[in-house]
């Protein structure tokens, strides 16, 4: 069971690694593009934007479709929410840990303020 849930998982981090991608992933979010629309704003080959659309859509983060002789993505944010689910589980158990040294930190500023002596005059 872990396995399953694993591997799809690893699939969409190792995506998400290069910024290129990210970046692809980015200007697919606001619609569909081809790959020149998303090599454009890169310096490299029509080749090289394709690997790059290949490993998102063997993480399934992009659907193509070839449309005559143009490939047009489409960003699938179902892989995304899955990755998003198993970050939100690390968030709670930091902000667990933040909270416990702010907490800490406070009861520290407590302990080192100045307490005001009783009968002196002012």
């Amino acid at each position: 069971m872990v396995e399953s849930q694993a591997l799809p998982l690893d699939a969409v981090f190792q995506a998400l690694t290069d910024p290129t991608r990210r970046a692809m992933l980015r200007r697919l979010a606001e619609g569909e593009r081809n790959i020149g629309e998303l090599a454009a704003p890169f310096d490299m080959s029509l080749a090289a934007a394709s690997k790059h659309v290949k490993v998102l859509e063997r993480a399934g983060l992009v659907r193509r479709v070839i449309q005559g002789r143009t490939h047009v993505c489409r960003l699938d944010p179902a892989p995304l929410a899955a990755a998003d689910e198993w970050l939100r589980f690390y968030e709670q158990f930091w902000n667990r840990q933040l909270d416990a040294l702010d907490a800490l930190l406070k009861a520290e500023d407590l302990a080192k303020a100045p307490t005001p002596s009783k009968g002196k005059p002012r």
